[in-house]
């Protein structure tokens, strides 16, 4: 039975270049899943965009003298490069600088307003008499007071990843300046959250067993610590107008504005679609709404974003919301400043594509951290990839090119050991059905790798290039064997390596497409047409981990 699936991606600043930490814990696992999905005969809508308004994109935009929504467009028109680089399958990616999302974000502004979860309050603010300006929260850094981290925003702590307010740090001072911020009265409006902690709590125990542990607990703790009102406007001129008269100097707040993008780019999918209400089907009608983001991210999804669809009404509550921990690179901490980081940009012009989203895959933070090394990478690429499914491949269709006029061979009774690969293979893809469906993409990998290295094995015990000398009618059966294995690995893994798996659809001659045929094992027709295979991944030298260690500073 098919079903109705919303892919919801986190939204990437559009302030700097995107990196393998950025991959692996919010880009590749929603397109894995969306490709697993579509491939299955569901309906899938994935979307996102790049979020034009957060503060990064200003001070970015301070720091080289531009405008930010210059800053904002050359880093969303990179996004896109990257996205298409690396196969990754929005159903739409947009912007927040859309007049079609600035009119969803104001919609639920003024529904919220008028059911009562937003509410006017005069606060004090951080307000740099140096810049003479009031701050936004990530234009205050200092001390965090719960992890003791230097480095926290006035958001956020990105080390404990703890809701932060300004006035909380230790130490604050002005991320431009270096003054520590005075504090003045300003109005701003809130989202009353308080109001949703009881439904909120209830909608996590009762219904979300099927969260990732991390995910749950993080929300769970939250919650249980009690949620408290946040101001959801600031005093500044780039984002989203407040819809109200007098309100000219402030913008609606990033935090607030850029989740809503999960609808408003909903709704500019079904307009370019031809068909404006079409959106509903994924919001208001039977459907499941995944979240794919990083840990830093998960109280917005969990928390905030479902008290404000609460608060709204009619809108389907995300059903999961799988959250990704952090990668490493050679063992250590992120750090742009510092250097420690890969560009995907960089990365992509020098190695293949599906060689990344395997490593990635295959490694993938989805329960813990994990680190990216390049002499894993390397190794992975050489030895499985290269050794173990490319060389499958390659041996199979070299062979019938060869011996059986380039055709997928005739067959007698297949044997026991024949039969029993054969029904594994289907086996396999079940087994990844279940994991996939359950957002379990490492284990998934690992499945799929595990068949191409048993189907190996069963070559090398048949031996069809001795026996096509002696026995043409066994090596024909081993042939044709191992070809229906690399058909079902063919499905396995395209989620996973799109670009080779459409290269092999296309070495075995079918007509249709990878989705076209389904999840299930499309055994080879005897008789058909095979094309000439080349190969499908490329071998790296090991002065690979050198070269690109020195680029990191770490040699």
């Amino acid at each position: 039975m098919t079903e109705r699936i919303l892919i919801g991606v986190a939204w990437p600043y559009a302030n700097n270049r995107l990196h393998l930490g950025h991959v692996a814990g919010a880009y590749l696992p929603p397109d894995i899943f969306a490709r697993y999905h579509r491939t299955r005969g569901d309906e899938v809508l994935m979307v996102s965009g790049s979020d034009q308004h957060g503060t990064p994109v200003t001070i970015r935009a301070e720091a080289e003298g531009k405008t930010p929504a210059e800053v904002a467009g050359y880093f969303h028109d990179k996004f896109v490069e990257n996205w298409a680089a690396l196969g990754i399958t929005f159903d739409l990616y947009t912007t927040t600088g859309t007049p079609n999302h600035t009119a969803v974000v104001q919609d639920i502004f003024l529904t919220l307003l008028e059911k009562g979860y937003l509410y006017k309050e005069t606060v004090s603010q951080p307000y740099c008499a140096s810049c003479k300006r009031f701050l936004p929260d990530r234009y205050v850094e200092g001390v965090c007071p719960s992890c003791k981290t230097p480095g926290a925003r006035g958001d956020q702590c990105d080390a404990c990843g703890k809701p932060m307010n300004p006035a909380d740090l230790i130490g604050a001072c002005c991320k431009l300046c270096g003054t520590a911020p005075e504090f003045r009265e300003t109005e701003h409006f809130f989202l009353r959250l308080s109001a949703f902690e009881q439904p909120l709590l209830e909608w996590v125990k009762e219904q979300q067993d099927h969260w990732r542990l991390n995910v749950q607990r993080f929300t769970r703790r939250y919650l249980e610590e009690g949620l408290h009102d946040r101001a959801i406007t600031r005093d500044i001129t780039w984002g989203i107008p407040v819809p109200l008269p007098g309100y000219d100097d402030k913008r609606i707040y990033v935090w607030f504005e850029a989740v809503i993008g999960y609808l408003s780019a909903s709704k500019e999918w079904a307009q370019r679609s031809g068909d404006p209400e079409a959106w509903r089907r994924f919001w208001q009608e039977d459907c499941k709404s995944y979240y794919f983001i990083g840990k830093d991210n998960i109280p917005f999804h969990t928390i905030i974003w479902p008290a404000m669809l609460m608060g709204y009404g009619g809108l389907n509550l995300p059903y999961d919301v799988p959250s990704n921990e952090f990668l490493t690179i050679e063992a250590q901490k992120l750090s742009k400043s510092r250097n420690i980081a890969i560009w995907l940009d960089d990365f992509l012009s020098r190695y293949q594509p599906d060689a990344l989203r395997y490593m990635l895959s295959a490694n993938m933070p989805d329960t813990s951290d994990t680190d990216f090394s390049w002499r894993e990478f390397v190794r992975r690429n050489n030895d499985e990839l290269v050794a173990t499914y490319g060389n499958l491949v390659n041996r199979v269709l070299s062979m019938l090119q060869k011996h059986f006029e380039g055709r997928v061979p005739e067959h007698g009774g297949l044997d026991e050991r024949s039969l029993e690969i054969i029904g594994k293979t289907g086996a396999t893809l079940q087994t990844m059905d279940e994991l996939l469906y359950g957002c379990k993409f490492k284990e998934a990998i690992k499945t799929a790798m595990a068949l191409a290295a048993e189907a190996n094995r069963y070559l090398d015990e048949k031996s069809p290039w001795k026996s096509v000398k002696t026995d043409k009618p066994a090596a024909a059966d081993a042939l044709y064997t191992a070809l229906t294995v690399i058909s079902g690995l063919r499905t396995a893994f395209y989620p996973f390596l799109p670009f080779s798996s459409e290269k092999l659809h296309g070495f075995l001659g079918y007509d249709s497409t990878i989705q076209a045929d389904g999840w299930k094992l499309r055994r080879p027709v005897p008789g058909s047409a095979l094309n000439p295979p080349e190969a499908l991944f490329i071998k790296l030298d090991e002065t690979v981990v050198e070269e690109e260690t020195a680029r990191l500073g770490l040699m």
